[in-house]
């Protein structure tokens, strides 16, 4: 039971610390309020900006776009490298485009999408795909790469049909690589429809990061940056969470199960 407590005991308490410890530095060193202010008012913004209802409505832009250009990463990201990982010789083709298109600065990409898309949604859900995009094809590829040659002669030697193959063996496991992605490519996806927010948006939250940055109001972009944080850990957890429904036989989700006992 204690060690099934001791997360939940551990986390609060190393931010009651951290924001006792941003009190004291801001006592101690007198430091202005539009460049550090105190937790107390950041608080109080908090609480202001979620008693807001456009607030809410901001956030919904953001939750939409970030899941938007992930599921689309997803389906992409998925077909991909299942088509990588089964065909080498396609991957070695493509590698270096692939690679190049990443190194790219996707800052860069955000006037070309406003111009292309204008400052909407359809902008921020592309660069919210981009992101997400390569950490869950290259998890994906992996995870086809490492179906054991063996264990395929072993579904022959029983006579297996592809359908059964498939499903007990190349399903099974690629799924876990599929989830290490998934979880690299919600964080990265949020990333995405922040910056496009940031730099060519008229709502979201990233806009009101901008908005509260040129009113020179400290403690309400702490309190938006506080907000981005709950919501990409809320996305985070939610896929994490599916792993338990999807791949309970894993040993990433059993293992954990057996050390909250």
């Amino acid at each position: 039971m204690s060690r099934k407590l001791l997360p939940w005991l551990a986390t609060p308490l190393i931010l009651v610390v951290f924001f006792l410890a941003w009190d004291l530095f801001v006592r101690v060193y007198d430091i202005s309020e539009l460049v550090l202010p105190r937790p107390m008012t950041v608080l109080g913004s908090l609480t202001e900006l979620v008693q807001d209802q456009q607030t809410w409505e901001h956030a919904q832009v953001t939750a939409t776009e970030t899941i938007g250009g992930f599921l689309i990463a997803l389906a992409s990201g998925v077909a991909v490298g299942v088509l990588l990982g089964k065909v080498p010789w396609l991957e070695r083709s493509l590698r270096p485009l692939i690679v190049a298109s990443q190194v790219v600065p996707k800052v860069a990409l955000i006037p070309l999408f406003v111009i292309w898309f204008g400052f909407g949604m359809t902008s921020k859900v592309i660069m919210s795909a981009m992101l997400a995009f390569f950490p869950i094809m290259l998890n994906v590829q992996l995870g086809v790469r490492s179906v054991e040659s063996g264990q395929r002669d072993v579904m022959r030697s029983l006579n297996a049909s592809r359908w059964h193959t498939f499903r007990h063996l190349d399903l099974k496991s690629t799924m876990p690589y599929v989830f290490a992605g998934m979880e690299v490519g919600i964080v990265f996806a949020i990333i995405g429809t922040i910056v496009g927010e940031y730099l060519g948006g008229s709502e979201g939250l990233g806009y009101l990061v901008v908005r509260t940055l040129n009113e020179l109001d400290a403690p309400a972009l702490f309190a938006v940056i506080i907000l981005l944080s709950a919501l990409g850990l809320a996305l985070y957890f939610v896929v994490h969470g599916m792993k338990r429904f999807v791949i309970p036989w894993h040993e990433s989700v059993y293992s954990q199960q057996d050390v909250n006992r």
